[in-house]
C-alpha cells in the first residue's frame, strides 16, 4: 500500500475559502483506495462548523519546540470514506473568527502547522511514502524535512511534493521574525534557498527544496516561467523546469450534476437541456426581480469580485454589456470598487442586471443553470473551476486565454463547427467585448449552432477521475 499525506491549510467540507479547499477535499476521495492510503492533515480552525467538530475523536497531544517557543499541539482525527483526517489543535492560532489574518500572524502560525504536521507522524505509526504540500502555507514542509528532521531515521526517504494553486500568494516576511519562528539557521537564507528580494519567502522554500512542483494546469506551468505570470520567481520556475508539472484541476460531477442538483429549480441533463434549461432561466429572472424573458441572452458571473478576475475589463464597457438585448447576474464579494459598480448597475437598470454580492452556494448553482453564457476574462487563472462547472451544466464560457482557461475552453469555430465557447487573447477590454457580441450574435441568429456548442460542452468530462489518475503516475514514479 502506497502511503500520501496531504497537508493543507483548508478542505472541504470543513472549511472552505476558496478553490484550494475544492481540490484538498475532492482529490483524496478519487483516488485508487485498493492501491494507496490518502490522509489529510489541516488545522483545527474554530470556525469549523459544530456538527463536523462533534465527529472528532481525540487522538493525543503532546508539546512542541517552535524554535525558542514550547507549544501545545493537539490532534484530533475524523475517518469518512476511507480516508484519515486529522486536525492540529491550538487555540493560540486557530481560534480567530476567520482562518487567515495578518500575514505576520500567518506566517507563525503556518511555521507551527507545519513542523505539527511532521510532527505527529510517528505518534500514529504512519510513514508517507509522499507529503502533498498545497500553496505557501504548507511551504515549509518540504524545508523542515531536509532539515530538523533529516536526522531521525523515521523520516528517512519520505518525498515531497508542493503543489501551487496560484502563485500571487507566497508567504513573504521579514528575514529576522521568519528565522526566529522558524528555528531555521542562517544557512537556509541565502537568494538560492529561502530569501527573495530581501525577504522570506515560505512558498519559495516549498519549491526549492520539495522533490516535485506542480500547478493546476499545463499553460499555468508554462505561464508561471515568464516574468508576467512568474510573480517575481518566474527565475525559480525555470530553474526547477525538469520538476515542474501542470495538472488541471477537476470538479466533483457528483456536486455538480445538473441532472440531480438539489439546489436547481429544474433538473437536465445533456439530452433534455433543451426543453428544460430556459424554465430555470425563467425561475431566476422572477427570484431576482429581471423581466422575465426566457429569449433573452443571459450573462453569468460567479466570482471573487477582484483585479485578478478581470473585471477592470468589465468596468470599462459595461454599459455596452448591459445593452437592452441581454441580461447580466453576477454572484461574489470582494473590493469596495467592483461591489458598488454592479450595485449601481442593478440599481440603473433594475429589469436587465442583478448584483447579489453576497456568496450563497445555492445562488451560485442557480447562475450556472439558468444563465446562457458565463464571463471569465481573467488577468490570471491558474486553473479555473468555474468555466468546468459552466461546461457541465451547458452555460457557454467566454473566457481570456490563460492558465487553466486556455486548457479547457476550446474557442468556437463556425468554418468547421468546433468548440465548446468563446476565448479571446488579449487582455483588453474591446476585444472581450467583441467576443461577447459574437457570442450573442450566434445565440440570436444561429441557434441550432448555439445548441451544438452546449452540446459539446456536456460532453467534456472534467470530473476528478482524469486528475486522479495522472497524479496517481506523478506519486507512482516518485516512489520508485
Amino acid at each position: 500500500m502506497k502511503k500520501i499525506l496531504f497537508a493543507a491549510s483548508e478542505c472541504v467540507p470543513f472549511l472552505k475559502t476558496g478553490g484550494l479547499a475544492d481540490v484538498v477535499g475532492a482529490l483524496p476521495k478519487y483516488i485508487n483506495k485498493d492501491e494507496y492510503d490518502i490522509r489529510v492533515v489541516m488545522p483545527n480552525y474554530k470556525t469549523i462548523p459544530d456538527e463536523l467538530k462533534e465527529k472528532m475523536e481525540f487522538k493525543c497531544n503532546f508539546n512542541m519546540d517552535l524554535s525558542w517557543r514550547n507549544k501545545y499541539v493537539g490532534l484530533f482525527e475524523i475517518c469518512e470514506g476511507g480516508i484519515h483526517y486529522y486536525f492540529i489543535d491550538n487555540e493560540f492560532y486557530f481560534s480567530g473568527a476567520t482562518p487567515y489574518g495578518n500575514i505576520y500572524e500567518d506566517i507563525e502560525k503556518f511555521a507551527f502547522f507545519s513542523k505539527a504536521a511532521l510532527s505527529i507522524l510517528p505518534l500514529i505509526e504512519f510513514k508517507p511514502d509522499v507529503i502533498h504540500c498545497h500553496d505557501w502555507q504548507t511551504g515549509l514542509i518540504p524545508v523542515y524535512l531536509k532539515d530538523l528532521f533529516s536526522g531521525d531515521e523515521f523520516f528517512n526517504g519520505i518525498k515531497s511534493i508542493m503543489t501551487i494553486h496560484n502563485l500571487k500568494f507566497q508567504g513573504v516576511w521579514d528575514v529576522k521574525t521568519v528565522k526566529d519562528v522558524t528555528g531555521l539557521s542562517d544557512y537556509y537564507f541565502t537568494p538560492d534557498k529561502l530569501e527573495a528580494y530581501g525577504d522570506a519567502n515560505y512558498l519559495k522554500g516549498g519549491i526549492t527544496y520539495a522533490d516535485k512542483v506542480t500547478t493546476v494546469s499545463k499553460t499555468y506551468a508554462e505561464e508561471i516561467k515568464t516574468p508576467y505570470y512568474g510573480e517575481g520567481l518566474d527565475g525559480l520556475m525555470r530553474a526547477r523546469n525538469n520538476s515542474l508539472e501542470g495538472i488541471i484541476n477537476g470538479i466533483d460531477y457528483e456536486e455538480y450534476n445538473p441532472a440531480a442538483d438539489k439546489l436547481i429549480p429544474i433538473q437536465y441533463n445533456s439530452k433534455t437541456f433543451r426543453k428544460e434549461k430556459w424554465k430555470n432561466k425563467k425561475a431566476l429572472q422572477e427570484e431576482l426581480g429581471l423581466e422575465v424573458n426566457p429569449k433573452k441572452f443571459m450573462i453569468g458571473i460567479v466570482s471573487r469580485l477582484t483585479d485578478q478576475k478581470g473585471l477592470d475589463l468589465i468596468d470599462c464597457v459595461i454599459e455596452s454589456i448591459c445593452s437592452e438585448d441581454a441580461q447580466l447576474v453576477v454572484v461574489g464579494t470582494g473590493e469596495a470598487k467592483y461591489e458598488n459598480l454592479f450595485r449601481h448597475y442593478a440599481w440603473k437598470y433594475g429589469d436587465r442586471v442583478s448584483a447579489s454580492i453576497f456568496f450563497s452556494e445555492e445562488r451560485a448553482h442557480r447562475v450556472y443553470a439558468a444563465c446562457d453564457a458565463f464571463l471569465m476574462p481573467s488577468l490570471f487563472e491558474p486553473c479555473g473551476l468555474s468555466q468546468l462547472i459552466s461546461l457541465r451544466y451547458g452555460t457557454v464560457p467566454i473566457v481570456r486565454e490563460t492558465g487553466g482557461l486556455k486548457d479547457t475552453v476550446i474557442p468556437y469555430n463556425e468554418f468547421d463547427n468546433t468548440g465548446t465557447g468563446f476565448s479571446f487573447h488579449n487582455y483588453n477590454a474591446h476585444e472581450m467585448l467583441s467576443v461577447i457580441n459574437y457570442a450573442k450574435h450566434i445565440f440570436y441568429n444561429k441557434k441550432r449552432e448555439w445548441n451544438k456548442i452546449v452540446d459539446r460542452g456536456m460532453a467534456m468530462d472534467y470530473s476528478w477521475k482524469n486528475s486522479a489518475a495522472l497524479y496517481e503516475e506523478l506519486y507512482d514514479n516518485m516512489i520508485q
